[in-house]
């Protein structure tokens, strides 16, 4: 495995020629490796966005209480959190409310769409831990085989657009004979 630093900068799009549209996140990096290629895996690890410090609803997605009978402040309260006498305590993992996001995270199965290597530039797949600007860690095997690229050369919006209509048009001339 060879580990590659980088930054993350933004979230943008890929239109492929058969009209579908491709997520991707844009990487900066120092000195882009020579070895890392179109089509060929990857897993990021970064920091997640720190949160500070959340309730049970939006930390771990309690429901919350009903807004009716007879409730008067505890409608985003977590409710009961154990026992009585036995076990006389909290078990260990209980969910509660506490500091949220700020771990480090690791994606696996993402892939490396489009390469520019006069900007020190990557695009890979989906969305990226942590904030904008923030460092990455690139893993991936050198010399593994790239497959074929997930998005395939870029399409601009417009030349996009008409193929899709284009496309719909004959769906619908189809349909009615």
């Amino acid at each position: 495995m060879r580990i590659v630093e980088a930054r993350k900068l933004n979230m943008s799009q890929i239109f492929r020629e058969d009209g579908r549209v491709v997520p991707v996140t844009v990487v900066s990096f120092e000195e882009l490796p020579n070895d890392l290629t179109p089509g060929m895996a990857v897993k990021v690890v970064g920091v997640s966005k720190g949160k500070g410090f959340a309730g049970v609803m939006k930390r771990h997605g309690f429901k919350g209480m009903p807004a009716t009978h007879g409730r008067s402040t505890k409608g985003r309260a977590p409710g009961s959190i154990g026992g009585t006498t036995t076990p006389g305590r909290v078990y260990r993992g209980k969910r509660m409310a506490g500091r949220m996001g700020g771990e480090r995270v690791t994606v696996w199965g993402l892939s490396v769409v489009e390469v520019d290597p006069e900007r020190k530039l990557a695009k890979i797949t989906g969305p990226l831990p942590g904030p904008r600007l923030g460092k990455l860690e690139i893993l991936y095997e050198p010399g593994e085989g790239a497959a074929e690229p997930l998005a395939g050369p870029s399409v601009p919006v417009s030349e996009a657009a008409e193929a899709a209509e284009a496309k719909e048009g004959e769906i619908k001339e189809e349909k009615q004979k």
